[in-house]
Formats: C-alpha cells, sequence, structure tokens
C-alpha cells in the first residue's frame, strides 16, 4: 500500500468521526470531508496543533497524517489565527442546512479549508463567495480554491463588502452585533450562523472574544421577521468589522445576569430566545438583551 493509499484510508476515517462528532446526519459533509487534502490549506509542515490547555504543540515532522485529528491548526500563530476545530466548524456548517444549488457567504474564510466543504454542500449549480480580512490569507485562499469553479473569494471587510442575497451566510468570527448588510441580504427563508460574543484577553495575550453561536433564519413569508435560536457556545477570534461598544456592553451585561460560563447556554435564558428584533422599542422584559437598533427576545 501507498503512502497515499494510506492517507485516502486516513482521510475516510477523518471524515466518519468528524461528523459523528458533529453530530451531523448530512452525508455530503462526510463526503466533502473525506475528498480534502486538510494539508493543501495550511502552511508547509511541521504544523503546530492547538492543544487545550497549553498552547500549540509542534507535530514531529510534516507527515499529513498529524493532520486528521479533531483539533485546530496554526495558519498565523503569532496572531492566533487557525484553521479552526473540525467537529465544531462541521456542527455550524451543518446548522446552516445549505442545499444543492443555493448561494452561500462566508465571512472570515481563512485559507479557504471550510469555504471547500460548504462548496460541497453548495453543488455545481450553486455560489459560494468567500471573504476574508487578512490579505496575505485572502490570497492564499484564492490559490487553494482556484480549483472549486462555484466558489468566489473576496478580499475585504465581511461587514461592509455590498453582498448578493444569500441563501445561508456562516460568519466565522466574533461580532457583537449582526451587521445589517447580513439582515439584508438573506433571502426569505435564508438562515445566518452568527458568533455574538464579547472581548477578552487569551493568557498569551492573543485578543479573542467568548460567547455564543446564534441561528438566525428570516421568515420565508414575513421579510422583517428573524427568528432567533442560541446552538452553542464559543470562544472565537474577533470580527473587526463589527465589534460596537454599545452592543458589547448589552451582550456582556446579558450574559452575566444569565450566569452564562457557569450554567451554559442551555440552562439559561439563553435557550428561551427566539426572535431577533431590528429595533430596540421592545419591552424591556420581553428581551434577553436589548442595545440601540436592535434586540434579541423570547418571543
Amino acid at each position: 500500500m501507498t503512502p497515499e493509499n494510506e492517507l485516502e484510508i486516513v482521510r475516510r476515517v477523518f471524515a466518519k468521526q468528524i461528523v459523528h462528532a458533529a453530530r451531523a446526519a448530512d452525508p455530503r459533509l462526510e463526503q466533502a470531508l473525506a475528498g480534502l487534502h486538510r494539508e493543501d490549506f495550511l502552511p508547509p509542515g511541521p504544523w503546530q496543533l492547538v492543544r487545550f490547555p497549553g498552547g500549540y504543540q509542534a507535530t514531529p515532522d510534516d507527515d499529513p497524517v498529524y493532520l486528521y485529528q479533531d483539533t485546530p491548526v496554526a495558519i498565523v500563530s503569532e496572531k492566533a489565527l487557525n484553521n479552526g476545530q473540525p467537529s465544531f466548524l462541521t456542527f455550524l456548517i451543518s446548522i446552516g442546512g445549505l442545499q444543492n444549488s443555493e448561494r452561500a457567504v462566508h465571512i472570515g474564510t481563512g485559507t479557504g479549508y471550510y469555504t471547500a466543504v460548504i462548496s460541497h454542500l453548495a453543488g455545481p449549480d450553486g455560489h459560494v463567495v468567500g471573504i476574508e480580512l487578512e490579505p496575505e490569507l485572502a490570497s492564499r485562499a484564492r490559490s487553494n480554491l482556484a480549483r472549486f469553479a462555484n466558489v468566489e473569494v473576496i478580499h475585504g471587510d465581511g461587514a461592509t463588502i455590498p453582498l448578493e442575497p444569500a441563501d445561508v451566510i456562516y460568519v466565522n468570527a466574533g461580532a457583537s452585533r449582526p451587521a445589517d448588510s447580513w439582515l439584508d441580504a438573506l433571502k426569505p427563508g435564508g438562515r445566518m450562523v452568527l458568533p455574538l460574543t464579547v472581548n477578552l484577553l487569551t493568557e498569551g495575550g492573543h485578543l479573542m472574544t467568548d460567547g455564543a453561536i446564534f441561528l438566525i433564519t428570516r421568515h420565508p413569508d414575513e421579510p422583517g421577521h428573524f427568528a432567533a435560536r442560541c446552538v452553542s457556545g464559543t470562544r472565537i477570534y474577533p470580527c473587526a468589522g463589527m465589534r460596537e461598544e454599545a452592543s458589547e456592553r448589552a451582550l456582556a451585561a446579558a450574559f452575566e445576569k444569565d450566569g452564562f460560563g457557569k450554567n451554559g447556554f442551555k440552562s439559561s435564558g439563553l435557550s428561551r430566545i427566539t426572535r431577533l428584533y431590528r429595533t430596540d422599542d421592545i419591552a424591556e422584559e420581553r428581551c434577553w438583551m436589548r442595545a440601540p437598533g436592535w434586540c434579541l427576545a423570547y418571543e
């Protein structure tokens, strides 16, 4: 058996385990992960793997087999920018429910690995736009994804770039509020996977954000109605263009009042959120949090 044959087996096992850990039921996700070479989307090895706790651990050499485990891998270690944890990113992709021929936007595409997974779900008749703020990463993503005919990579701020109508928007960085452009771009029935977070400093001095992942769905018949559901907690790199002071203060107060991080999101008020309103003119007792121009509410 050749080394490449062995790696094919490793990739298939990896894909099966990751999809199971992500609690995802879509067989297309397993197909996508099994067919992708994670090493093609990373700097040359040896690689820095994230270990919890303790920071990075270097692989002994550049054998790609070390990459096929459920751990983040450094892309730019000095900035704590990583190719994220496969099971968690697969889970987030799965809840977006992207279907064949649909249009997706991936904000924070990095070097393109998970954008390639999204591309597989969209299929040849779909379209995926990957947006990346870091110029070097955007350039690498454009090169890495050149063979994916249904993918377009844009360098810029995903919070300000005008978006075409989209069926699914994946935000792969922590925002303190949803951008109006993201909500406007959602088609009727469209979904957005959105981390809403507050800033914190990690032990290594890198700025990260802590908070929760929400699935936002635009009502198919009432375009002004947005359903909201908390699906997970998260610690994630900040979305540079969507850090608003007033919203961050309101989020921080709501998380603290709710005991988030102690009780977990399922046993807190987060689990009762059902609506996102594009106004703060909602009675306080109905709101989990409220900031100028928007709120998350229980009904």
